[in-house]
């Protein structure tokens, strides 16, 4: 959820001499043996290995596609394509979907996939215990039934018109009962990558696993994860050429430089992370709108941006990416009005206000944070900052709402759905705003799903839910040579098959 989404998307010569001919041999066996090896960087270490039980983007950086896989996948520019289920078909009214799946595909412990595991790992996600983010999505499914190993059909309780890209998230990959328990920490799944070694607060290493259907495509035999949460660190690591690449983690101005050495290259792509000073809705006196209007009117968005992403991003008025073929231009609602911020808390008869701002350790959030600081204290609003982090943000803050203020990126697609759930951890109720995501979710007319999503954006921004800031960009920087990272994100996921060295 956080941080961290789009729907676009060599020859040596012959030595003249024996001796010469040697001197060459020892560098030239060392750059064919690199080959087949990499090293990311990443700023967060995932809480576990198990995407479908914890909420951290990090997780699926590391395990989708590369471990685990889905009935579909999510491709770059965010269309769906086939995955573990080979073809399928859907009734006119959206109820019934029907998965012929792939054969003679294997769990990397050596058991097969088959429609037994489907069942299995939906029915899980939408049992009672599940602690999967999308669980909604499972539990609209009225019944699953497999007639043959290699057949499921799907009965939903009401049309879903966005299934099959759910489908393809890493919330909905497919497991197996024998080892689904333990997948947090001995991840188990269908893909071409098996987990070799976690050495906790440093790495994760995956090896190409020999069970895969196709093992002769991987190129990249060893991956390595790094976790490198200092900003300075990860960019002195890539400069040292201890890193091969930095999917996303390098920010601001140090993606300039990069963009200025020809050892790099620099791509800056979109996500679908809507970059936000999230508010506690519930909290007093934030549960004001005029206070929560205030709070958007002092926050000078451009400045923010170009503080915590070196101007790469788009400002956003709502939480929808500009890429979305639903979105609406809000940004100049709440123009940057330092007067008019507050006028609105002399309104709500806020006075000397001090607010606690929480902030986690993407790269992203601290830049942000100072920023933020400042322009509040321009208003009269004092804000104490609280660097924490990862699993204390996720324990006091987004498990136990234990916060004024705080600062991430939601990076799922199509999560506008949380607004619809008062107990989510910004803890914003409004019976219109659920009447609208429940007619984009099931609602058949393209036009009507549309117009109910355009209005949703206009009530997000008019209950100033959160401070809007951008959408998050994502710069990756690699060696130059290096081949097959994404550009764009319609999902935060590193798709190691599809990387090679030229």
């Amino acid at each position: 959820m956080e941080m961290l989404i789009s729907k676009t998307w060599a020859v040596l010569g012959i030595g003249v001499a024996w001796g010469l001919s040697l001197t060459l041999a020892a560098p030239h066996a060392s750059a064919q043996a690199k080959k087949d090896a990499l090293i990311l960087g990443m700023s967060l270490e995932p809480p576990g290995l198990d995407p479908t039980i914890a909420p951290a983007a990090a997780i699926g950086e590391i395990t989708h596609l590369n471990i685990f896989e889905g009935l579909t996948r999510i491709q770059e520019n965010g269309e769906v394509a086939p995955l573990l289920a080979e073809s399928w078909t859907v009734s006119p009214d959206m109820m019934t979907f029907t998965f012929k799946l792939k054969q003679g595909v294997k769990f990397q412990d050596g058991t097969a996939f088959d429609s037994a595991d489907v069942k299995y790992s939906f029915e899980k996600y939408a049992g009672e215990k599940s602690t999967n983010k999308r669980k909604a999505v499972f539990a609209n499914m009225a019944k699953i039934e497999t007639p043959d190993a290699y057949t499921v059909a799907i009965s939903l309780k009401k049309p879903d018109p966005t299934l099959l890209f759910s489908l393809g998230e890493n919330t909905a990959v497919i497991t197996a009962p024998e080892s689904s328990d333990t997948n947090a920490t001995k991840p188990i799944g269908t893909g071409p990558y098996k987990l070799q070694d976690w050495v906790k607060g440093d790495s994760v290493t995956l090896v190409a696993a020999e069970t895969y259907r196709d093992p002769a495509a991987i190129k990249i035999k060893t991956v390595k994860f790094r976790f490198i949460s200092d900003q300075g660190a990860m960019v002195a690591a890539m400069r040292a050429g201890d890193l091969d690449a930095v999917p996303i983690g390098i920010n601001g101005e140090n993606v300039r430089e990069f963009q200025k050495d020809k050892r790099f290259t620099v791509t800056v792509g979109s996500t679908e992370g809507e970059t936000m000073l999230i508010i506690n809705n519930k909290r007093k006196p934030l549960d004001d709108v005029r206070v929560r209007r205030a709070l958007s009117h002092a926050i000078d968005k451009q400045a923010v941006l170009e503080a915590a992403a070196a101007g790469l991003g788009k400002v956003i008025g709502s939480h929808f990416p500009p890429h979305h073929p639903a979105y609406v231009d809000l940004t100049s609602m709440y123009p940057y009005d330092p007067a008019k911020a507050k006028a609105l808390l002399k309104e709500a008869g806020v006075g000397n206000l001090e607010l606690t701002l929480r902030l986690p350790p993407p790269p992203y959030a601290r830049p942000i944070g100072e920023v933020v600081q400042a322009m509040l204290a321009d208003v009269g609003i004092t804000a104490k900052i609280e660097s924490v982090e990862w699993a204390q943000w996720l324990d006091g803050t987004f498990k136990n709402k234990n916060f004024d203020l705080t600062v991430v990126s939601h990076v799922e697609p199509n999560d506008f759905v949380k607004y619809a759930e008062p107990d989510y951890y910004w803890q914003y109720d409004s019976k219109e705003a659920q009447a609208l995501i429940a007619k984009a979710t099931s609602t058949l007319d393209k036009a009507e799903r549309t117009k109910a999503l355009q209005d949703l954006q206009r009530r997000l921004a008019e209950d100033a839910v959160n401070v809007f800031l951008y959408n998050l960009p994502r710069p990756t920087v690699y060696k130059t040579g290096l081949k097959g990272l994404w550009v764009n994100a319609p999902i935060f996921v590193n798709d190691l098959a599809a990387v090679y060295w030229e």
